[in-house]
């Protein structure tokens, strides 16, 4: 038994149940258990997700965490070791459940029987590697570093595949390079399960704490008196689980008296086979149900019975996730779509194949089909569904001797994730037999079973009707849109069913796509197979690669990477790309962030009561009748408050910490209620009821239209106020051309920061406060702490480490959860915390400013735009908050092309709204869209190629001189029209975009598209605050007033603290660099540390500690030079040790101030994107992106890359898949990942190509250096480009079926291109009109 920490073994005891995983559990999101399995006497190993993984159900289990698997005491494992060296860890706050999902996986693959592995690697595959960490979530590195550091354990792996790392470097050979990976052996992914705990398992455990009773009946007679006994009949809230996943998506906030887990029952949880099917125990979880189908595949049943269990099992793996498929149970899913009407693929696959049930109520049990299941009253609780049976189909036909006959079965699913982790659109599977008469051509159906889920209806249901029409008939064109026809008219989606209009042309698709085939005369019957049937749609145009026996190829999701990177010498060891400083710790779970501090003695939690009205009179509040929430302390609210109420100070005004009488917009704090849990804490905002007045109130103000209507709007600052550019009537008066008033709108977008808000305040002696806080700004949350409370600011102390990703979202939105706490432990003088939900935190967020936008635009008949008028008016909500900067944000990133002459109006309109905050390249994301708009629309105008009229519009240093006075720079500063021609080189550009005609030419149903784009980005440095000591043993601490949040701010700035230092130039200053600590931000030790923001605080930093370090060298220099008159060599140490000895100073500290000269620059980039759109569902998958990024002297080339990447992928957040939902009133209605998507490790770029051009020439920058933060996330705009692109061409071809000629080619592609979004411009009755035009070029 394995006691260590490498691999913690808990026995649960009743004094440790709590009903949930404990938090560090749940930030690392997965854990790895090994668990026995009585009815199978074996050991299986699989990773849970800790969030939703019951304390009980882990009972008797060895559970490894992030720690347990390695950690800095006991030595690190390869893995993490690895995702450290391959730059996979940013903010890190997912990296552990990255390393605990990675670990899983090669535990699994290691206990295979498949051949040995090569020395040094795993049995794991490449696409293993990829898929085991789909399920998880990351906001920070764009995935490709974390795929590498997977793929590099991978048997099947090509070293020269993976990418940019700190273990070899370019050009060494394969044999060089995997002696440098940290050395891998089978044994460190093994965990020993203690023989002791087999007999406890065997022997079942019931547990009871404090009220609540967990039971694991080992038989269904044990279960019949649970759910017989008086408890049940009393109406206890009784639960029955196996997994709890379900709770992912219906959430649970209260308890239940009692659960009942199945998973010991050996009837719920056996696999049985025989020739009739396969029939799988309600308990037994989706990964064993998709194991034992694919066995169903290696010979045990005939190969048409098979492929249809591989097909199913094929299915099921797109369903959540690997960590969710290993606990989640196949009847709990159907449970839920019976119950709930959950939108399950289970449901619809198994219905399409006539699934039988097996239903126990009382002691009576009941068969039926799944069909009759599903269209039954909501199961009781008494009632318990024992098992599911896949029946077999090939061995139960009757095949006649004149026809040949196949049986075809095929699914289908259209979700917002190619590997699942996402509720379908729409899911279809469809099986039926296929006769060819041996002296006929025609192919007949006849048992058609035709199936589909998530269609607006409240569950799974089968087409009877066209499964009777299509029956015996013989299969034609004629036939085909006969049975369409027929389907849309049947499919109808219930009242308030999202994008319904999209669901039911997915519908006809997945029809389409399983029919159309058999219309195909080339499609031949022999020996009982349906040979050629792989889906083709006719001509070239595959939806999806299949290998020869029909299966589909999953392709590895990044196919390959480049990563081109000068490295700079000249200022050592500034320049290489040492790792990130705290990788392996955060790799190792070991990183300490605010909600992994532990709660001090008596230490209370808080939750937020939120408006929910967008205006009205608060009058007061209290709890829904009939609860009593548990734990309760206090409600605070402003009456609360002993100084100001101020929730956040800016320079540009401030905001309340509790709405007073009245409450101005959706989302407004109104109160604090404080508990004893934070559980409880959260169930009791959740229970709280506030009594609203709207009487003689004006209307709330809910739009930007509104807003102009009332004259709502805030003041920007003359300072901010950005200039026109040019004279618009004459540029408009020398225009061949104009188009007016063309209208924009673009949505907002969410942080997804993986670490919600989180605080923790502690009371201290003499009435002061300590604050932990995960804030970019501590100095901003002090003032406004110290002022809420009215105390001097001295009383007050705000520290931060790290933070779990911040984008913006943490800089005046954290304040005032910070200072929420503060109130309510300086009221109650205990420690009071907060971890806000994802619910309440996406609520309060504000998220990226909506906006609406109008231009007018002049150009020439060569595409060269003469003049553009943009009046835009921005929603930014109730508060001002950082709106003010938006104005010239805007215009810096809108200026990266010359437009002649330039006119805007910019209006911030106040709306009763949530307040907007900066978020990640504020409105520079936006004005990238905006530019590249108005140049569609141009190219559309002029029917020319977009790339010649981006071409003619890039600035010469002339017009960059005019649009940017004050920051142009020298003219051999100005690298963006050498990046635009590399790039055109490096990418091939100019070849892919023949191959593409070519590829569009030949494919009816997938069209690509590819896009070139520019990006100009102003950025300014801001004064910061820095400090280095050097003690006695020559160790150095740095202080500075940048947050390390991800970006590399601590790393950078030692490098440069080792650079600076070293210019005393005494042995041993070579190794400088792990002599030096950079330590947490505190605001009575480091102050002005101002505002962690705008992608140059590590630069500003770097400069600060620069200026501090030049200090120590001054002094030092003299005793240095006094000192080798004496002896013939100095080491950094003694040095050191003699100024300590002859008192010299050896702390110092500066607040570095960018003059006129250095405040301002501006970065240049460019990215080609290439994609591809499913015409069948509006699907676009990122084939291939190439970026060149102008770093000029790269800080740290392997930090940058990250930030570049991972700014870029967020970007493809915003333009392809993100959508933040409100309801009428504005208040946010996406709750968490079931409805709000980020970009997953399977929708980034398949082949992703990023080179660092190391410019220089920039001697006014921080040794020449350039900022990487946020720029690159506008180059994101590229593939929105490029799906434009291909939608175009998908436009033209259905202009062609109709028979015109005109061009179809002037639209509007919403932000977010969602596949709704891409299906509708591509065509919703697409597929009606090719028929319609078939059908008629067949009889003309």
């Amino acid at each position: 038994m394995d006691t260590g920490l490498r691999c913690l073994t808990y026995t649960l005891l009743l004094l440790c149940l709590s009903f949930c995983v404990p938090k560090l559990l749940s930030k690392v999101l997965s854990s790895a258990v090994v668990k026995y399995d009585p009815v199978y006497d074996q050991v299986e190993d699989f990773t849970v997700s800790s969030c939703l993984t019951l304390l009980c159900s882990v009972n008797g289990c060895s559970i490894t965490t992030a720690e347990g698997i390695g950690n800095s005491k006991n030595g690190f494992h390869p893995i993490q070791e690895r995702f450290s060296g391959f730059h996979a860890s940013q903010c890190g706050f997912c990296t552990p459940g990255m390393c605990v999902s990675l670990f899983g996986a090669l535990v699994n693959a290691d206990k295979t029987n498949r051949p040995e592995r090569r020395p040094g690697f795993s049995k794991l595959t490449v696409s293993e590697a990829e898929k085991c960490i789909a399920g998880n979530l990351c906001r920070c590195t764009g995935y490709r570093p974390i795929i590498d550091a997977c793929k590099s354990f991978a048997t099947d792996v090509d070293m020269e595949d993976l990418g940019f790392n700190s273990f070899w470097r370019k050009g060494e050979n394969k044999e060089v390079k995997l002696s440098r990976l940290p050395s891998y052996d089978r044994k460190s992914a093994t965990c020993v399960f203690p023989e002791f705990l087999k007999k406890e398992i065997l022997a079942g455990a019931n547990l009871d704490y404090q009220g609540y009773d967990w039971y694991c009946p080992v038989s269904l007679e044990q279960l019949k008196g649970l759910l017989q006994s008086d408890k049940a009949n009393e109406g206890t809230s009784m639960k029955i689980i196996v997994g709890n996943t379900g709770v992912g998506y219906y959430k649970e906030l209260l308890h239940h008296d009692t659960y009942i887990d199945l998973r010991y029952i050996p009837e719920l949880s056996i696999i049985r086979k025989d020739p009739s099917g396969i029939e799988i125990g309600a308990a037994v979880t989706i990964y064993k149900a998709i194991e034992a189908l694919n066995k169903g595949n290696e010979g045990e049943f005939n190969l048409e019975d098979g492929l249809v269990f591989k097909k199913i099992a094929d299915h099921m793996e797109k369903i959540a996730s690997v960590f969710i498929r290993n606990t989640a149970s196949v009847g709990g899913n159907l449970i839920m779509a019976q119950r709930k009407h959950f939108p399950s693929d289970i449901a619809t696959i198994l219905l399409s194949v006539d699934a039988i049930v097996d239903i126990m109520t009382g002691q009576t049990h009941e068969k039926l089909t799944l069909e009759e299941f599903l269209g039954r009253p909501p199961l009781d609780s008494k009632s318990v569904l024992l098992s599911i049976k896949i029946p077999c189909w090939g061995s139960s036909r009757d095949v006649s001797s004149d026809t040949y006959t196949k049986l075809l079965y095929e699914t289908y699913r259209a979700a917002p994730r190619p590997l699942g982790n996402a509720l379908p659109y729409l899911n279809a599977a469809f099986l039926a037999e296929v006769s060819l008469c041996k002296n006929s051509t025609g192919r007949m159906l006849k048992n058609c079973r035709l199936a589909f889920g998530a269609c607006g209806t409240k569950h799974s249901i089968r087409v009877r009707e066209v499964e009777e029409f299509l029956s015996g008939k013989l299969m034609c064109i004629d036939v085909l849109y006969e049975a369409i026809k027929l389907l849309e008219s049947l499919v109808m989606l219930e009242d308030g069913t999202s994008s319904a209009a999209y669901r039911s042309s997915l519908a006809v698709g997945f029809l389409f796509e399983f029919l159309s085939p058999l219309t195909d005369c080339n499609v031949k019957i022999s020996d009982g197979l349906l040979n050629g049937y792989n889906s083709t749609l006719l001509f070239k145009n595959s939806n999806q690669e299949r290998d020869e026996f029909g299966e589909i190829k999953f392709p590895t999701l990044l196919s390959s990477s480049k990563q081109v990177i000068q490295l700079n010498k000249e200022y050592h060891p500034v320049g290489e790309p040492t790792t990130k400083t705290g990788a392996i710790l955060q790799a190792s779970g070991e990183a300490i962030y605010v909600d992994d501090i532990p709660s001090p003695k008596n230490c209370l939690y808080g939750a937020i009561i939120y408006s929910t009205e967008p205006l009205a009179r608060v009058k007061g509040i209290k709890f829904k009748p009939g609860s009593s929430p548990d734990g309760v302390i206090t409600v605070i609210s402003s009456e609360d408050i002993p100084g100001v109420n101020l929730g956040s100070k800016m320079v540009f005004g401030t905001e309340p910490l509790f709405a007073d009488e009245l409450t101005v917009g959706v989302g407004q704090r109104i109160a604090f209620v404080v508990a004893d849990t934070q559980k409880n804490a959260d169930i009791a905002a959740n229970l709280a009821v506030i009594d609203y007045d709207k009487e003689n109130l004006e209307p709330p103000i809910l739009s930007v239209e509104e807003a102009v209507k009332r004259g709502s709007f805030y003041k920007v600052p003359s300072f901010l106020d950005p200039k026109q550019v040019g004279d618009l009537s004459k540029g408009m008066a020398e225009a061949d051309h104009r188009i007016l008033s063309a209208e924009i709108t673009l949505g907002s977008q969410y942080y997804f920061y993986m670490e919600t808000q989180t605080a923790l305040a502690v009371p201290d002696e003499d009435n002061c406060m300590v604050v932990y806080s995960s804030t970019q700004c501590p100095e901003f949350a002090h003032d406004t702490i110290a002022r809420c409370l009215g105390v001097p600011g001295h009383n007050v102390r705000v520290i931060t480490r790290r933070l779990g990703g911040g984008f913006g979202g943490k800089a005046v939105k954290a304040i005032a959860v910070a200072t929420a706490c503060a109130v309510a432990a300086y009221k109650l003088q205990r420690p009071v915390r907060i971890y806000v939900n994802r619910k309440t935190d996406m609520i309060m967020a504000g998220g990226r400013h909506p906006m609406k936008i109008t231009y007018s635009v002049g150009f020439k008949a060569n595409g060269k735009i003469t003049a553009l008028k943009l009046d835009i008016l921005i929603d930014s909500g109730m508060f001002v908050d950082a709106s003010p900067v938006m104005p010239k944000c805007i215009l810096s990133a809108l200026k990266k092309y010359d437009w002649g002459a330039l006119s805007f109006d910019i209006k911030l309109c106040k709306t009763n709204l949530p307040s907007r905050a900066a978020m990640r390249a504020p409105g520079e994301v936006q004005a990238s869209y905006i530019a590249e708009a108005v140049i569609e629309h141009v190219t559309s105008t002029l029917s020319m190629d977009v790339d010649s009229v981006r071409n003619i519009n890039l600035h010469t240093h002339s017009s960059l001189d005019l649009f940017f006075t004050s920051s142009a720079g020298e003219r051999l500063q100005y690298t963006l029209p050498s990046i635009w021609d590399k790039l055109a080189t490096s990418s091939s550009f100019y070849h892919r975009v023949e191959m593409i005609k070519e590829f569009n030419r030949y494919h009816i149903w997938k069209k690509r598209g590819i896009s070139r784009v520019p990006i100009v980005h102003e950025v300014n440095l801001r004064a910061t605050p820095a400090k280095v000591s050097v003690l006695h043993d020559g160790s150095i601490v740095v202080e500075v007033g940048g947050i390390e949040m991800g970006q590399g701010l601590w790393t950078k700035v030692k490098q440069m603290t080792a650079y600076a230092l070293s210019l005393v130039k005494c042995g041993g200053t070579d190794d400088l660099l792990e002599k030096i600590r950079v330590i947490e931000a505190d605001t009575l030790s480091t102050i002005q540390g101002g505002l962690t923001a705008g992608s140059t605080t590590s630069e500003s930093s770097c400069e600060a500690v620069r200026l501090c370090c030049n200090i120590l060298v001054e002094r030092l220099v003299p005793l240095k030079e006094r000192l080798m008159e004496q002896m013939a060599s100095m080491e950094w140490e003694m040095l050191i040790l003699q100024a300590y000895l002859n008192s010299v100073n050896l702390s110092a500290s500066t607040l570095y101030v960018p003059n006129s000269s250095t405040m301002h620059y501006l970065n240049y980039g460019a990215a080609v994107s290439e994609v591809e759109v499913n015409l069948i569902t509006g699907e676009t998958t990122n084939l291939r992106t190439d970026i060149i990024y102008d770093c000029g002297k790269s800080l740290n080339p392997a930090v940058d890359l990250g930030q570049i990447e991972g700014a870029y992928v967020q970007g493809i957040g915003f333009f392809m898949l993100e959508e933040y939902p409100t309801n009428s009133d504005g208040l946010v209605t996406a709750n968490g990942t079931w409805t709000y998507k980020i970009p997953t490790v399977d929708t980034i770029p398949k082949q992703f190509n990023v080179e660092i051009l190391n410019s220089g020439n920039h001697n006014n920058q921080v040794l020449s250096s350039k900022a990487s933060g946020e720029p690159p996330l506008t180059l994101a705009v590229s593939v929105h480009c490029a799906t434009r692109a291909a939608i175009r061409e998908a436009r033209q071809q259905l202009v062609s079926w109709s028979g015109r000629n005109e061009s179809d080619s002037t639209f509007q592609l919403k932000v977010p291109a969602t596949m709704p979004t891409v299906k509708e411009l591509c065509g919703l009755d697409s597929i009606q009109k090719f028929l319609q035009w078939t059908i008629g070029k067949n009889r003309g």
